[in-house]
């Protein structure tokens, strides 16, 4: 649905092909060992799945403990650890690795025309790196969990919890070798694997948005891993690296930390904007508004990510001089931003939309990313901040940009890529249901805590006083909606396995090399080495979809 090309099609049949990358080879030990990009894929979805469950699990605990404003479920110190566990997890072991991990492997080498990844054996070792440490993450909950939250800021974390801080910052230290690696393998097949013809500016925006997150993924994780080892050697060991009782500076840590932990916001959203580009194409039919400034935002916003993270310490004691340079540079780091929802909103324009269930969440995306992108403003300006910090109106900025985009975006390309990667269709009605149903629900949670937090609700707090009771019943209700939300689709996709209706390559009448090959593509991915003859997004040249628009 990106680019496109002459290609060696397989015949639009409509039975399912006799040998591909699912059925090459049975058997566990045939997934355990793979070295096919598509299958790493899979393992890499099903892992996130699992811990995003574990996450949500935290979560829900968490609003209904917030049902009453003593506390209906859990002691502080319990609540403590629920929401460190959602924001660990979910971070470092959902979020990050979301997109880039499951459609990245299993779209990049398909989209450049590529027989796999640059470095096979690198992939599959990412993926066991990754597992290493949700196994050492899911050992810390098992054991007490952690209670510093997911920030881990000394000098509590290094000297004053009773908890394993020392194991749960060792879990996201392992599990980012996973990240430097899967970004190693993005940048060097990009750049060395396309096919004849795949030149810079044929590529699909979402190989560009990939290719600026890998960037990230290299020069952002070795920080957030030394600082993290820091963290935990002075704990161990009692060095003055950032407690002050030892001479220490618990601001450097600060600044070491989001160093990586802004950029990491991109890390999630960068993909997720690349997803939505394919989207918006595929069901207005038309090509992308501007394609080089949509492609070049994402290298932009890569870079000046590295350069707004004082934005998150305007309290810290942090000069006023340098709170004011962070201020401009996150203004700033909008403009592509906006770049981006402008050119898709002029994509759409005059459009032959159809809403079939990714594009939905597209929509939605663009709608909640709008409101967490310009609520970021009110944290990015040093006034507003100060009232703002640390309450409930940061929790609500930041999982609009996370949950209302990061995951609204995955949802949509799970969806989107769904016949592709299975050679089997959902049922769309049911598909659109849930879509409606998660951003009923998304709104129902959090749109009530920009209101708490602009009122003064601090975050991280079991206990409230009795006037926001209201306000947290109704954010817990739409928590409810939401998790029914999320549920739904897990029911429908995987029942499609077996009583999908079986699709040809090309379901949805999109452009782009990977929609070329068969559904589910072969081991190999082409019989031939594709040869690229046009630009991206020709959708006047785009053949006629195999399921009926809505």
């Amino acid at each position: 649905m990106s680019t496109t090309a002459t290609v060696e099609s397989l015949p639009n049949s409509s039975a399912e092909p006799q040998v591909n990358y699912l059925n090459a080879r049975y058997g566990v030990k045939s997934w355990l060992l793979t070295l096919d990009h598509k299958r790493i894929g899979l393992l890499y979805l099903c892992t996130i799945t699992f811990m995003f469950v574990v996450g949500g699990i935290a979560a829900t605990m968490m609003r209904l403990n917030l049902l009453e404003p003593q506390g209906a479920l859990v002691e502080p110190e319990t609540y403590n650890k629920l929401f460190s566990t959602h924001g660990i997890v979910m971070v470092f072991f959902f979020l990050v690795p979301s997109i880039p991990a499951t459609l990245g492997n299993f779209l990049i080498p398909l989209m450049i025309g590529a027989r796999d990844v640059a470095f096979p054996r690198l992939n599959l070792l990412s993926w066991y790196i990754f597992v290493t440490g949700c196994l050492v993450m899911l050992y810390v909950v098992c054991t007490g969990g952690v209670d510093t939250g997911w920030t881990f800021y000394p000098p509590y974390s290094s000297a004053y919890a009773h908890t394993d801080v020392f194991l749960a910052a060792m879990a996201i230290f392992i599990a980012g070798f996973s990240s430097i690696l899967t970004g190693m393998n993005f940048v060097v097949t990009i750049h060395k694997m396309r096919a004849p013809g795949m030149t810079w500016f044929r590529l699909p925006l979402f190989i560009w948005s990939l290719y600026a997150t890998s960037v990230i993924f290299v020069l952002g994780t070795p920080v957030i891993a030394i600082t993290l080892l820091l963290l935990g050697v002075e704990r161990l060991l009692h060095a003055g690296i950032f407690d002050p009782a030892l001479g220490g500076d618990p601001l450097l840590f600060q600044h070491m930390f989001w160093f990586y932990s802004h950029p990491a916001v991109y890390i999630m959203i960068l993909p997720s904007m690349g997803v939505i580009s394919e989207l918006i194409t595929a069901f207005s039919r038309k090509r992308i508004f501007g394609y080089s400034f949509v492609a070049f935002s994402s290298l932009a916003i890569a870079v000046i990510s590295f350069l707004v993270w004082g934005h998150h310490m305007f309290v810290s004691g942090q000069g006023v001089y340098a709170g004011l340079v962070f201020s401009v540079l996150s203004f700033l780091v909008a403009i592509p931003s906006a770049v981006k929802v402008f050119n898709w909103t002029a994509t759409l324009y005059k459009g032959s939309i159809s809403y079939e269930a990714p594009m939905l969440y597209a929509l939605g995306f663009i709608g909640l990313f709008t409101i967490g992108g310009l609520t970021g403003l009110f944290l990015a300006s040093l006034s507003t901040d100060v009232h703002l910090n640390g309450t409930y109106f940061v929790v609500a900025h930041f999982h609009y940009v996370m949950v209302g985009g990061a995951v609204m975006a995955f949802m949509g390309g799970i969806h989107f890529w769904w016949p592709k990667i299975t050679g089997r269709l959902y049922p769309d009605l049911w598909a659109r249901f849930a879509a409606l149903v998660i951003f009923v629900g998304f709104n129902l949670t959090f749109f009530p805590q920009f209101v708490l937090g602009y009122l003064g609700m601090p975050r991280r707090y079991a206990m409230y006083p009795a006037e926001f009771q209201a306000l947290n019943v109704l954010s817990s209700a739409g928590a409810s909606v939401l998790a029914v939300g999320y549920v739904i689709p897990l029911v429908y996709l995987i029942w499609s396995l077996k009583y999908g209706q079986v699709v040809g390559p090309n379901p949805f009448g999109a452009k782009g090399l990977e929609w070329t090959t068969q559904s589910p593509p072969l081991t190999e991915n082409y019989v031939k080495t594709p040869i690229v003859t046009e630009e991206a997004y020709a959708y006047e040249n785009a053949p006629e979809p195999e399921v009926a628009r809505v």
